[in-house]
This record gives C-alpha cells, structure tokens and sequence, in this order.
C-alpha cells in the first residue's frame, strides 16, 4: 500500500519534503512514485533506473532528514524499479496530469483545416531574429484579410520556425471563430491535388474548395514555383481570395522576388508584408529547449542545454530533435543526461554541424581572394574592375551553395543587396554549365575552401 494514500503520520513528512524540493520538482521526481514503510526501512517504488539515481543522488538526503525530524528515526532507503515498455511514455504519463476541463459544445466547422494544435503562438519563442515574423502573424489574426496585412509571406531557411507560425494562425483564427474555413497546405500538396483534379476531369470542385476559404496558409511555396498551369491557377486562386478580402499566408526558402515566378504573381506577393526569420542567437536557442524540456517534464540541466544550444547553431527543428533524442536515449537505459553523454550521442548532428559552420563567408573570400590575388576588403568595396567583380561573383555564388544564408544576409556580407547576390548566382552557374574548364576551376576552389583554416 502506498503510505501517502492513508495520510496521517507520514503527510507532514511529504509536505516538508515538497516544500523543501519546490512543487515544480517534487511533482516531476516523488508524486509518479510509490512508498512503503516497515520498520526502519522506506521502500520507493519507481519506474526506471534513471529516476532511482536521481532521486537516491539528489534527493535521498532530503527524504532521511524529513523522517528523522518528524518521527526520530534514522531511516534506509530501498529501491524498486518496476519495469517499463516504453520510458519516454511513462515520463509522460506519470506527471500528475491536470484536473479535466469541461470544454462547451462549440459548433466546429467541417471544413478539414490541417493544422497541428501543438503549433501556437504560446510556444512560439520570440526574439530578434524572429520578432518581426511573430507580430506580422498575430496582425493577420487580428485583423484577417485587411489589405494592410495580405498576403504575409515569411522566408526563411528551413527549420527556424516558418511553419510553426502558419499553423499558430490557423489555430487562433478556429479559437476565436470555430466555423472559420482554414486550410494549411503545401505548395507540393497544392501542385499534386491540382494536377489530380485535371486528369479527373474536377477542375470546378477544386477551384471552388479553394476560393471559398476564409484563410489559406500555404508552406513552401517555392514548389509552385516554375509549374506553369499549376502556377497560373495559384494566381486565379490568389487574386479570388484577395479580391474578396480572405486571407493569404504563404511560406518559402527565399523571398518572392528570387523565386522565379510570373510577374504577374510575384508582383502580387509583394503588395503585401514581406518578413524574413533569421537564424536563432544563443540565447534564443537556449530558450527553446528549456520550453521544450519543461512541456515534457524532464530533468535535464541547463549545463546540458547550454552545450546542445552551442552545437545546434542552424536549425531549429534540429535542435528540438536532439533534445527528444537525448531524453529517449536516458530515458531507456537509465542514466542521467549530461554534457559526455550528450556529446558521445549527438556526435554525428554535431559533426555536421561544425561543418556546416566551418564553410562561412569569411572561409570563402579568404580562398577566392588567394586565388584571384585581391585583398579581402575589395569583396565589400565600391570597385567594379572585371579584376575585382569577377572573384566576388564567384564568392557570392559559392555562399550560396556553401552556406545556409539567405540571399539578404549574403548581399549584407558583400555590401550588396539580394538582387546582386541572385544575378551573380544565376551569372555563374551558366559559366560552369558552359564551360568544363571554369567547372573544374570552381570544384578546385570548393575543395581548397573545406580545408582552410576558418579562424
């Protein structure tokens, strides 16, 4: 029998105990657990080996003093582990959940919205790279198909947070009005479902599932991108949702002007609020798994944190998922989660990582400038010699395919802006098309370019 559910002696000895650890812990480590108590003997009962030496390392001192104190007696700690299918689940499951919330009967609309309701604006982190994108999300919510804010488009390189806001605006605008017709889609999805819908011969049904919407929120747009009858139906589309004052919200890799879409539609993107999100700093970094470490309820230091955060530079979805990896790996075999452990588990994320890193701009201009014989300033300098242009082409060009800058923070880097960065993209890759021999030059660079010291 579980000594806490008869209270009486042994309540004030818990209480104590929860005082001392915090509520915030105290639920996390003892509420999962079971307690016996015979003799002079506490036996604890605990679903794996990794929260007995938590609690047996961190909190056993705590547990013995608060039953001497109480009852006089110097007491021995004994452990049971009770064998689990799936730790990562029973982590989960244990947290005392809250008290049930009896939600009113709302009429729902049937329309299938396709949203993750894990994705909100609640746990969205905001910061400086990002803070621009957030509040141009929560503008389209509070004032959905005002000309001021339609379309938003968010760019970004993938894995930083693009998604995460359309589904956080479809999420509100259901909360505050669930009959909203909402649709989430991707571009790829969108290009598939229309080119089904001609070989059906349901063109009209499709036409009419779409500009009914209330709100569309499409990821990756880009896939649309160079499809022409696939294009030119987001176009009607788009210009029948506008027209009638619904919302636009659209996602992609880079902005709207180096997609290579029709003029027509690309002008039609840029009537509206453009925003980009930038690569997370540390401290945003770090607060995003601290959130994702709390929404699960797992004990892991923010030393351990800190050195994911310091490791995970480019992408968040990476980030994020190096975390759950960590937290199943101790969860199933029973140890506690620290920087070597860390460390020996992400070693192949984190490898990657630095090399990803390692390729930077500055790795770039300092091999072009040694092969082209020009000094680092003059790939920012106002100088247009074809001596001076043609090696910085080349390095804005390399960064593109080196790095994972967007084409803005490229041109910022070169003091140019994108448009530049985008011509010396597309000048260069029809030289190397063209010409074998510039190929070859090209490919001796990049390999001289991974070598480099990058300090």
């Amino acid at each position: 029998m579980d000594i806490l559910s008869t209270g009486g002696t042994f309540a004030p000895i818990f209480t104590e105990i929860e005082t001392i650890l915090g509520t915030d812990t105290y639920d996390m480590w003892m509420r999962p657990a079971s307690f016996g108590f015979e003799g002079h003997t506490l036996t604890i009962q605990l679903p794996n080996q990794f929260w007995q030496k938590t609690i047996q390392s961190r909190y056993e001192h705590i547990i013995k003093d608060a039953f001497l104190k109480h009852t006089g007696l110097e007491i021995t700690v004994s452990y049971i582990i009770k064998e689990i299918k799936d730790p990562v689940q029973t982590v989960l499951q244990n947290v005392q959940p809250p008290e049930p919330v009896i939600a009113p009967v709302v009429k729902k609309s049937p329309f299938p919205a396709r949203l993750n309701d894990s994705y909100r604006f609640e746990n969205f982190i905001e910061s400086p790279s990002n803070r621009f994108a957030y509040k141009a999300a929560q503008a389209v919510v509070n004032k959905l198909g005002n000309r001021e804010n339609n379309p938003l488009v968010i760019y970004s390189t993938p894995g930083l947070g693009k998604t995460h806001l359309l589904h956080a605006i479809g999420n509100q605008i259901l909360q505050q009005n669930p009959t909203a017709r909402v649709l989430y889609m991707s571009g790829e999805e969108f290009v598939s479902e229309y080119i089904e819908a001609l070989q059906n011969k349901s063109s009209e049904s499709f036409r009419k599932k779409y500009r009914s919407l209330d709100c569309l929120l499409m990821d990756d747009i880009q896939f649309v991108a160079g499809k022409a009858a696939s294009e030119g139906e987001f176009f009607y589309t788009f210009n029948a949702l506008f027209e009638s004052g619904r919302q636009i919200v659209l996602s992609s890799d880079r902005t709207p002007q180096e997609l290579g879409l029709e003029e027509r539609l690309s002008s039609r993107l840029l009537s509206g609020i453009i925003t980009e999100i930038k690569k997370p700093n540390l401290e945003t970094r770090i607060a995003i798994l601290r959130q994702k470490r709390d929404s699960i309820h797992f004990d892991i230091g923010d030393d351990v944190i800190a050195f994911i955060a310091e490791g995970i530079q480019t992408n968040v979805r990476e980030l994020e998922g190096s975390l759950f990896r960590l937290v199943s790996y101790c969860s199933t075999h029973g140890v506690i989660p620290t920087i070597p452990v860390a460390k020996e588990l992400l070693a192949d994320i984190l490898s990657q990582e630095e090399q990803r890193l390692a390729v930077n701009v500055n790795a770039i201009k300092k091999v072009v400038g040694k092969h082209f014989k020009i000094d680092m300033d003059d790939f920012t300098s106002k100088r247009k010699t074809q001596s001076v242009a043609w090696p910085r082409q080349i390095a804005m060009f390399l960064s593109t395919e080196l790095t994972n800058m967007s084409l803005p923070e490229i041109g910022r880097e070169f003091n140019r802006d994108h448009s530049t960065v985008v011509h010396a993209r597309d000048l260069i890759k029809e030289k190397i098309k063209a010409d074998p021999f510039f190929s070859a030059e090209i490919n001796q660079i990049i390999s001289d370019i991974k070598t480099v010291d990058k300090k």
